[in-house]
């Protein structure tokens, strides 16, 4: 008797597992072709990024023929919530960068992330070069809101618990300009400006930028004098930044202000890990090349905020422009971002 009830137990156990691994293969399929992979796609390895970072993305765009990157979890099930992060690159750069200088799509299973990262159109110029790829709104807003609205419909929005924009550098900048648009106000829960600017502004430093061709610094950057104008929606918001790139970061912020927010609190992550990528291109100057190292980071987080907003600041020790997040500091800004409150793409299902 013992042995038929073993046998039947594990023969059911084997029934489960076999539908739980046809429902998983099912829903990858089923996710704008997109077959899901841990892992992800395109993936940097053993110092070969150089090799893979300009490979095209796995879906397309149909309104605008257009590829982007989508990396989410492959043990998803069907009806359970995820964060959506839409994760823009900087002026000059292209999304599989961009994946491995923000790799949060290594952290997918983990933190339950869906991950798009498009690249922009890029035939505008910036700081007086041409041809650089850069977000405008001309050739980029309507294709950033539709890949919202095609990862938000198959998806769900019902399981969308929070939606955030992470951008790094210009995309930063490109996050801010966006993220109370009348498309997405009602959308954004959170911002996360990678080096791109902070709501209670950051100021950079005098020689911020790349080196010119004959290794010359950069110009130094105009100083503006006009107060600056917050946001008018509500969002949770988190700057992360390297401490070269800034003259420093204020003691107070006035986003954790508007949400009453207490006294900021430090603390530290240590990382004896490297990120993936850097600006080889420019490699060894102090603010736009160094070469991506293990490091140390200060975290600034301003507690208790109304309405369930996070409000924080994350200055990464001994850190330029465009070394790749380390995976310590890179799990700690998830962490962020999953503590703070979403429903926004929720509310919109009701």
């Amino acid at each position: 008797m013992r042995q038929t009830k073993k046998s039947h137990w594990g023969e059911k156990s084997v029934i489960a597992l076999f539908m739980l691994l046809v429902g998983q293969v099912a829903l990858a399929a089923d996710v704008l072709g997109v077959a899901c992979e841990t892992p992800p796609p395109a993936h940097c390895a053993d110092g070969d990024c150089a090799a893979k970072t300009g490979a095209p993305g796995n879906v397309t765009e149909p309104e605008s023929g257009r590829q982007y990157y989508l990396d989410y979890p492959c043990d998803l099930q069907p009806g359970e919530d995820v964060m959506f992060v839409l994760n823009i690159h900087g002026a000059g750069s292209i999304a599989n960068w961009q994946r491995h200088y923000f790799p949060v799509m290594d952290y997918k299973e983990e933190y339950r992330l869906v991950v798009a990262t498009p690249s922009a159109a890029g035939s505008a110029s910036m700081g007086g070069g041409n041809g650089v790829r850069v977000w405008t709104p001309q050739t980029d807003d309507a294709y950033l809101q539709a890949i919202t609205e095609q990862v938000t419909e198959a998806f769900g929005a019902e399981n969308i618990k929070s939606f955030w924009l992470a951008g790094h550098s210009q995309g930063g900048m490109t996050s801010r300009r966006l993220v109370c648009s009348e498309f997405f106000a009602d959308k954004v829960d959170g911002m996360l400006s990678l080096s791109g600017g902070r709501i209670g502004q950051a100021p950079f430093v005098d020689s911020f930028g790349p080196h010119l061709a004959d290794g010359s610094p950069p110009p130094s950057r105009p100083r503006g004098s006009a107060e600056e104008t917050l946001p008018d929606c509500n969002f949770s918001h988190i700057f992360a930044i390297g401490e070269y790139e800034i003259e420093n970061l204020p003691d107070e912020s006035p986003w954790a202000e508007r949400y009453q927010c207490e006294a900021r609190e430090h603390s530290q992550v240590v990382d004896t890990r490297p990120g993936w990528v850097y600006d080889t291109g420019r490699a060894g100057y102090r603010v736009w090349g160094r070469e991506a190292a293990p490091g140390t980071a200060d975290v600034y987080t301003y507690p208790a905020c109304s309405n369930g907003r996070v409000v924080a600041d994350v200055v990464r020790l001994d850190k330029g422009h465009t070394e790749g997040l380390e995976p310590e500091v890179t799990q700690r800004i998830l962490d962020l971002m999953a503590s703070a409150e979403g429903g926004k793409l929720q509310a919109s299902a009701d």
